[in-house]
């Protein structure tokens, strides 16, 4: 399935300010880049250096006043998609480096808290049950409220109230995984059936990869259930979503507005 991708956005600052971007979709094995195009205010400084797990790049900017972005892609998804449920856990021991931190608290997913919560709510399921378990959970428990949550809100503000946006769905269901001892990260993503269009975020999860033995893989989880994993094109991952804001300041700055269209072809 090819997607057809566009985003503009735009911000400002009052002095020069550096910035890190990354709006992209990356170029990986599951998914193929077809026509791309990035168009970006000229700036004193502008970089491109690659970003978590070498899954896509980032933009790192120093500017000053207004400062436009406008991208477009055609993004052809080749991503296996085994039934989540029936996915084995990998023992801590058998996780290869790479998984090890997404096992860890991080800034918004602070996990060894809710460890209890889990094994009482959901201590009958293993694996790709319990996560599955877990995505229905908070897709029974949670509303989805845009304007409920800001830039500090964690996954403990979210569990409290039982609301947010695709970034606190996110964050509870990849806190929720950890504390099972599954190792989950933050995916920053397009996806067509986003309402509204907009930068979308989901979870994977590491679980047994089962076209190879003994072996593991990532699976795209969305609490939401806004995006379908075969029609999901990544941008980046990281712990949460400090790691890949499509755009971090390092100083003081003005977010202007962002539009985002994403279509199947």
């Amino acid at each position: 399935m090819t997607l057809s991708i566009s985003a503009r956005f735009a911000f400002e600052t009052d002095q020069p300010t550096d910035v890190l971007l990354q709006f992209e979709a990356a170029a990986i094995p599951e998914q193929r880049i077809g026509k791309a195009n990035t168009s970006l205010t000229q700036a004193e400084h502008c970089a491109r250096v690659p970003a978590e797990d070498d899954i896509g790049e980032r933009i790192w900017l120093r500017s000053q006043g207004r400062f436009d972005v406008e991208y477009s892609a055609e993004v052809t998804i080749e991503r296996l998609l085994p039934d989540l449920g029936t996915l084995e856990a990998l023992s801590p021991h058998e996780m290869p480096g790479e998984a090890v931190k997404y096992m860890l608290d991080s800034r918004y997913c602070p996990a060894d808290s809710f460890q209890s919560f889990v094994e009482g709510e959901f201590g009958g399921t293993l694996g790709g049950a319990r996560v599955d378990a877990i995505r229905q959970w908070i897709a029974d428990h949670f509303d989805y409220a845009p304007g409920s949550s800001h830039v500090n809100t964690t996954a403990r503000d979210s569990f409290i109230e039982r609301r947010g946006i695709c970034r606190d769905f996110a964050h509870v269901l990849v806190t929720l995984a950890r504390a099972s001892t599954i190792p989950a990260r933050y995916v920053a993503c397009y996806a067509p059936r986003v309402e509204p269009q907009d930068f979308h975020a989901v979870a994977e999860v590491f679980l047994a990869d089962p076209t190879v033995e003994g072996g593991g893989a990532w699976h795209i989880v969305d609490a939401t259930g806004m995006a379908d994993p075969a029609f999901t094109a990544k941008i980046g991952v990281g712990r949460d979503a400090a790691d890949v804001s499509f755009l971090t300041s390092f100083g003081p700055s003005n977010f202007l507005f962002s539009e985002v269209r994403v279509e199947k072809l």
